[in-house]
């Protein structure tokens, strides 16, 4: 393939009159060389300039034949009609070469862009977006609708051309027939209804299956022209919702991972919990507020779930403090209060073997006793050196034990302890967390007196 030049150019006049000469002067050899040329030059490029060489030579032809001269004979007749025949078939062959590379140059667009945006997906709505991006690079039609259910109610979740004012939409029986949403086509006759005949002259549905056959959703494609989509196209087209199915079904173990995950940490802090708090639900009140708090402060969700994770362990080091020292009503001894200190370090060495774990979870079990000051325990950290984790709950943390009641004090009002949080700003705790955390709380406060 020859790409647009100057100087192609200027050869294709160059062969357009040498074909002229030759007509001129009947040299039916030549006239046949000079179309040849001008078909080698024209290779590659787009529109009816690809048949140029084929009507200029028929027509040189029929001129050399009215122009006075001899008459041409049978030889030059078949000659030019398999010059004809040659050139007509170098034309189409050459059609079909370009649209199978054009094909093959999207595809690989497609593949470049839709792979980096796969890579990059958070969730199920970013994969399937980036699924339909990939469809939208191959050109295949310019209507595409991914199709995927809701409870059981099959909706719209992206789309691309007609299909874009459809987005989000349930899609319902038009009888309102109850029937099995993945057994028949209603599906796709329902979507397809939507557009208008001259956008979906021609459609193709490719369905999306995850893990172990687990059906997913549906491609749906339509083009306003009469072009059926031949078996290359389909099978690129399966070839990228199986992709999509996949990653669709790889997301969906991580996400049932993590819930395990989630489920597990969160029974374990609950069991955790019977055994250091008589009145219960410390570990739940602590993890609602800390998330709170740290959405409020812009962190990102695995920041979030780091915290999270944390706030359900935070005390495992307690399992090893003898019941005589944790549950012991009057004040400490020193070598108690030692002893009870060593649940920090207890506690992170014990999730050393959970790998899942980031970590962020681990510091915040270890350092949340640190203080700002640097008078806190194990490490006597300071400032900006106690992990952000660590140095948003112990604020958590503190104000719950203030205002609830424990085996050595009762509880404080929400009032002296929300005093005692603004007075260890800076002291026990980080200044600007303490400011975001009494903000929060007077917010809170202010919805619960206007409801």
């Amino acid at each position: 393939m020859f790409p647009p030049s100057l100087w192609t150019n200027l050869l294709l006049i160059g062969a357009a009159a040498l074909l002229g000469y030759a007509t001129v002067r009947d040299l039916h050899g030549l006239m046949i060389a000079a179309a040849l040329l001008m078909a080698v030059l024209t290779a590659g490029r787009r529109g009816g300039v690809r048949w140029v060489p084929l009507g200029a030579y028929a027509m040189a032809f029929v001129a050399s034949l009215l122009l006075p001269g001899p008459t041409a004979g049978l030889p030059d007749l078949g000659a030019a009609l398999l010059a004809l025949l040659s050139l007509g078939l170098l034309t189409v062959r050459e059609q079909a070469n370009a649209r199978e590379l054009t094909w093959q140059r999207n595809t690989v667009a497609a593949l470049r862009a839709g792979s980096e945006r796969l890579a990059d997906a958070r969730d199920a709505d970013a994969i399937i977006r980036a699924g339909i991006g990939i469809l939208d690079k191959l050109q295949v039609a310019p209507n595409l609708a991914f199709v995927a259910y809701r409870k059981g109610t099959p909706h719209i979740l992206a789309a691309t051309g007609a299909f874009e004012a459809f987005l989000e939409r349930p899609i319902h029986p038009s009888d309102n027939d109850s029937r099995s949403v993945q057994a028949d086509h209603w599906v796709a006759e329902e979507v397809l209804a939507l557009l208008d005949k001259t956008q979906r002259r021609v459609f193709h549905v490719a369905p999306v299956y995850g893990r172990a056959s687990n059906h997913l959703g549906v491609v749906i494609l339509a083009r306003p022209v009469p072009v059926l989509f031949d078996e290359d196209e389909k099978g690129v087209v399966g070839a990228f919702s199986r992709l999509l199915g996949a990653q669709l079904g790889q997301w969906q173990a991580i996400r049932d991972l993590r819930d395990a995950n989630d489920l597990t940490l969160r029974s374990l802090g609950a069991a955790l919990e019977r055994r250091d708090d008589d009145t219960g639900g410390h570990t739940m009140r602590v993890v609602s507020m800390s998330v709170r708090l740290a959405r409020r402060l812009g962190w990102d969700e695995d920041q979030v779930k780091a915290l999270r994770w944390g706030a359900y362990l935070h005390d495992l080091g307690k399992l090893a403090i003898p019941d005589g020292v944790l549950h012991k009503r009057g004040p400490l001894s020193p070598d108690e209060r030692r002893v009870i200190q060593t649940h920090t370090v207890i506690g992170y060495d014990m999730l050393q073997d959970l790998h899942f774990l980031p970590a962020e979870t681990l510091d915040l079990v270890r350092y949340h006793h640190e203080r700002w000051d640097g008078t806190g325990y194990p490490s006597g950290l300071r400032g900006q050196n106690i992990p952000d984790t660590a140095r948003l709950f112990t604020l958590i943390d503190v104000f719950d034990a203030l205002t609830n009641a424990r085996p050595y004090k009762p509880a404080w009002t929400r009032e002296r302890a929300l005093n005692e949080i603004r007075a260890q700003a800076g002291r026990q705790f980080d200044p600007q967390y303490v400011d975001a955390f009494l903000r929060m709380m007077a917010e809170h406060d202010d919805a619960h007196l206007v409801m």
